[in-house]
């Protein structure tokens, strides 16, 4: 029961992409530079602290690291049961679930981002975290401060971030500190996010929103806006543009996931804050969790052998080991998607269901990517396609998921 979860802006650092330049999933950053016509992998290699700290450059990179890393863990066969994502992380958990293309993500949060950035220069505010405090007592504080302040994020029970103008944040930190709070931290943001003085940015994301084409979410999204989970596509447009400024229900999505069986939670893109509010949040339930980051190639390996319970060595390192008698058909190539047409039936996304599994030799086709073939290598039970008609692919994605007969 694996949940995996997808990181905010803040998570991003200066050449967080350089480790992942020479692996095959980095192609996803090229491809996203095609899109906005941006130069993605500069932003990833070269960007110092202060280009990053700039809204449109941290959303994009840390939305685009995230697939490149998660594209990486789908080439190990692991599929999530559920997903999440803290604010800009849930466009990334939108696009894992494939609510959302790879394209119109992109274009989603490259617009998402310059509207708030713009949002920001015309409302001018910031945020405070607020530390050892409850819920309830920070948004007292809130009330007392008596201005233009707001509950932003609920990140773990004792971690509250407000958002609002500067000098009610400054009287909202004093009165936290007189009702208990540990520490008051000023964040080095450009703008009351999660609040009402994004509501011009709201205005520009529902445009936007309204270009694109959603899809019913497999495995379901834990959103934001009420942590409870969601998957029909005609609700993604309301949740995104009410997630803009509502607070982020973060700690209240983690127990959510939790009652829902989820016991391991992998953080995946740059940074590893969501695993330490992972640790914070679920460290008194009844059953042991285990929540670990996947930020980098060498994490690959980590995460395997927790999954696993076994040391990788050089005699065991394949990763086909942890994946039982499950086996993924990979595109040969770059590419828009094409399913065979005796397998649309199982499109858009790998189904339990048993009326929809097809029975599959070795060298059957699959499909194209481009004008590419791709052909099965395994004989065995396919359980659905993992992409979508008219996806772009790259080289060694994912295709299909099926349980190999030859093993």
């Amino acid at each position: 029961m694996l949940a995996f979860t997808f990181p905010g802006q803040g998570s991003q650092k200066p050449a967080m992409g350089s480790a992942w330049v020479d692996h095959p999933s980095f192609e996803l950053a090229h491809l996203a530079a095609d899109i906005l016509s941006r130069d993605i992998p500069g932003l990833l290699l070269h960007a110092d602290e202060g280009e990053l700290k700039q809204t449109e450059n941290s959303q994009t990179a840390t939305f685009v690291l995230s697939l490149v890393v998660l594209d990486a863990i789908e080439r190990l066969g692991l599929e999530p049961t559920m997903v999440a994502g803290h604010s800009l992380g849930e466009y990334t958990a939108l696009t894992a679930a494939g609510a959302l293309s790879f394209e119109d993500g992109v274009r989603l949060v490259g617009e998402r981002s310059a509207a708030m950035a713009d949002a920001a220069y015309n409302q001018p505010g910031s945020m405070t975290a607020l530390l050892g405090i409850s819920d309830e007592d920070a948004q007292i504080a809130c009330n007392m401060a008596e201005g233009n302040v707001w509950l932003a994020n609920m990140n773990s029970p004792g971690q509250v971030v407000v958002s609002g103008d500067e000098d009610t944040l400054k009287k909202v930190a004093e009165l936290a500190k007189q009702m208990g709070a540990k520490k008051v931290i000023p964040l080095p943001v450009s703008g009351a996010f999660h609040s009402p003085f994004m509501e011009s940015a709201r205005e520009r994301l529902r445009k936007a929103l309204a270009e694109v084409s959603f899809r019913n979410a497999s495995p379901e999204v834990v959103t934001n806006i009420d942590a409870k989970p969601h998957f029909k596509a005609e609700e993604w447009p309301r949740v995104l543009s009410a997630q803009l400024c509502s607070p982020v229900r973060w700690h209240q999505s983690l127990t959510e996931l939790y009652s829902r069986g989820m016991r391991t939670f992998i953080e995946i893109g740059p940074g590893s804050v969501l695993t330490g509010l992972a640790k914070k949040t679920l460290q008194n339930t009844d059953e042991p969790i285990l929540a670990l980051n996947v930020s980098i190639p060498s994490d690959l390996e980590n995460l395997l052998e927790r999954l696993s319970g076994q040391q990788i060595t050089e005699k065991n390192a394949n990763p086909s080991l942890y994946t039982m008698t499950e086996r993924l058909v990979v595109s040969p190539g770059v590419g828009r998607f094409k399913a065979a047409e005796h397998l649309l039936e199982t499109l858009p996304k790998l189904t339990q269901d048993e009326n929809h599994l097809i029975e599959i030799s070795a060298g059957d086709l699959i499909g194209w990517s481009g004008e590419q073939e791709i052909r099965t290598p395994f004989s065995g039970i396919l359980h659905g396609i993992l992409v979508l008609e008219g996806e772009r692919l790259v080289a060694g994605q994912p295709v299909a998921w099926l349980r190999s007969t030859d093993v």
